[in-house]
């Protein structure tokens, strides 16, 4: 065995462990002067974040997003999403919310339905194209939304979880290599009970 694959784990924990320090950051002091209650409520983008469309169309879950969002489900913690989706698709996040629902399950391939229940009325479209990320204004409707809760924001790419960040959302890149795909559900449960 090389020098390098010995190193290999002790590399990972040590990344894991940054991307934990930095998430858990986000101080009780912190939130307390946001107003925040413990809650928290996890949102996510969608493409490429708990769904990929395949060159065919096709449309499945990520791996290992299903079970994750069961988890968080089976922990009672809400989760939503926030997504741009065309304008056009309703005048209400309700009618908006509608249409992607039609249109993903229409492409959807996978073995388990697409677990839109969890969601409920917790999907966060623009309204307008100026409304569209990276745009702040989905992240603020989602924070007044939150019912002063602690919120976080899972997305794949670095900008929004920048902007996410920035809004104070407790955020998380995932699918970075040399740590969990998603911001461990303990964590998040441990967001929860911090101001508690």
């Amino acid at each position: 065995m090389n020098r390098s694959a010995l190193h290999a784990p002790a590399r990972a924990g040590l990344a894991l462990g940054a991307a934990l320090a930095s998430t858990l950051l986000w101080t009780p002091a912190t939130a307390a002067a946001h107003g925040e209650r413990a809650c928290p409520v996890v949102y996510f983008d969608l493409g490429e974040t708990l769904v990929h469309t395949a060159d065919d169309g096709s449309t499945t879950y990520l791996p290992g997003a299903a079970s994750y969002l069961r988890t968080l489900r089976e922990r009672h913690i809400r989760v939503g999403l926030i997504t741009n989706v065309p304008p056009s698709w309703g005048a209400t996040d309700a009618e908006r919310a509608a249409r992607l629902r039609t249109e993903v399950d229409a492409a959807w391939r996978g073995p388990a339905a697409f677990a839109w229940a969890d969601f409920g009325d917790r999907i966060r479209t623009p309204r307008t194209e100026s409304e569209r990320k990276p745009s702040p204004v989905l992240w603020q409707r989602a924070r007044l939304d939150s019912g002063g809760c602690r919120v976080v924001y899972q997305a794949e790419t670095a900008q929004e979880v920048s902007v996410a960040s920035s809004l104070g959302f407790v955020s998380y890149q995932v699918g970075l290599p040399h740590r969990p795909v998603f911001l461990p559900a303990g964590l998040v449960d441990l967001l929860g009970r911090r101001l508690g």
